[in-house]
């Protein structure tokens, strides 16, 4: 089959990567793809639904595949299906579980999802009216979609106003801060969980976890993702309480309000003495987790896609394998990464164990140049956890540019 993944980032080069490696995949195109993926892919720089539609019947697409969540929220898959296309991505109505902190936080209450407290607010003067009615650190999460961006962890109440300062008054991500949650903190450690679902059914994968704040420790600002690895083990009370008290009842009030659901819920969520309490939803896969998840399917991820853009939700095998991704990023990221620095390294380097993913690279006048604020993933296989965090992190000590961000904890805080 010939099979279109719309994107440009780490996560779109991993499932690029993964196709490539299917032997029911004839070609790869990608929209707009990135520098790295064109030994993989055909990248096409072409912006317009209506000209990708052309693009996809000229070329034979048979599958969509849409990586980044804004593309599935402005209604993309839902004009690729109107012309007929199957698409690996939820309608745009089923978005509004990203879409919308606000949407899914009332879409957690009514499904009784287990999840934190929290107020609905629109400025400086309602947050200063509801914040003593939880103790510190305060959460404030602007409602819409900000890059991975949008929430705001606050130790004082001076970081508070100046947060809400910053979405009410800077509008710092425009719309989509115009109104917000001010949310109960939950202490604990962070889960992603990953199904794929028709909408009625499910396939849960591998569990992963993400390290989201900037440096050792869990100290930073919080970032996009600075790592994960995969499988992360819980014991089975935990796994059963997940499925039970998160997946199934998100699963199941999908389906009772019947939004129409052809791909990846990725949920988000933090483990505390009390049980599971879910952070988020999102309407595709995780970054940098889908680069962990790709290498561990034991079959087809082309044919995987395929199924469940018919409706179908295939049985999955696993490989007796770790995974784990180093995300390396550029000076100044989060806030203000800075671009164009030379990249010193052999970024075609691929063994057994360990390769490289291409998130915010460029390639220009005969050099690879920093192109994005998280630029790289180091990808590690192995027998086991130790050993796919040692090949991750042997691959990633041997990349320079002057500022370069990387974590060295990564897979060694656990909880």
């Amino acid at each position: 089959m010939n099979v279109l993944v719309i994107g440009k980032g780490g996560r779109e080069h991993a499932l690029v990567r993964a196709l490539y490696q299917s032997p029911s995949v004839d070609q790869i195109m990608a929209i707009p793809g990135n520098d790295g993926m064109k030994k993989e892919a055909l990248c096409a720089g072409i912006k317009e639904p209506s000209d990708m539609i052309s693009f996809c019947k000229k070329m034979s697409v048979d599958l969509v595949v849409i990586g980044p969540e804004a593309e599935i929220v402005s209604g993309l898959p839902d004009l690729f299906r109107d012309a007929g296309f199957l698409v690996f991505a939820p309608s745009k109505e089923a978005a509004a579980l990203e879409a919308s902190k606000i949407f899914s936080k009332q879409f957690m209450k009514e499904g009784e999802v287990p999840t934190s407290r929290a107020f609905v607010v629109e400025n400086l003067e309602e947050v200063k009216a509801r914040y003593k009615e939880f103790s510190s650190p305060w959460v404030l999460k602007a409602d819409g979609l900000a890059a991975g961006k949008g929430v705001f962890i606050c130790q004082t109440e001076e970081e508070l106003f100046t947060a809400s300062e910053k979405l009410f008054k800077e509008q710092i991500f425009g719309e989509a801060g115009k109104r917000a949650l001010l949310e109960e903190y939950q202490a604990g450690w962070e889960l992603s969980c990953h199904v794929l679902t028709n909408g009625s059914e499910y396939q849960l994968l591998p569990l992963v976890q993400d390290h989201k704040r900037l440096l050792d420790g869990q100290k930073g600002p919080n970032t996009g993702g600075m790592g994960t690895v995969a499988p992360y083990q819980i014991s089975e009370d935990l796994l059963q309480q997940v499925k039970k008290r998160v997946i199934e009842p998100s699963i199941q009030l999908i389906e009772r309000k019947k939004l129409f659901y052809r791909g990846v819920l990725f949920i988000g969520m933090m483990i505390t003495e009390k049980g599971p309490i879910v952070l988020e939803y999102n309407v595709r896969f995780g970054d940098p987790e889908t680069q962990v998840l790709m290498p561990l399917l034991d079959g087809d991820w082309a044919e995987v896609f395929y199924k469940i853009a018919r409706g179908e939700v295939p049985d999955l095998r696993w490989k007796d394998l770790y995974a784990t991704c180093v995300v390396l990023a550029a000076k100044g990221y989060p806030q203000n990464p800075v671009k164009g620095d030379q990249i010193f390294a052999d970024l075609d380097k691929i063994t057994m164990s360990s390769y490289f993913l291409h998130a915010g690279t460029a390639f220009k006048e005969g050099r690879w140049v920093v192109n994005g604020g998280r630029v790289l993933n180091a990808i590690g296989l192995g027998s086991s956890l130790e050993e796919s965090i040692r090949e991750a992190y042997k691959l990633a000590e041997s990349v320079q540019w002057p500022g370069m961000q990387m974590r060295k904890d990564i897979g060694k805080w656990m909880k």
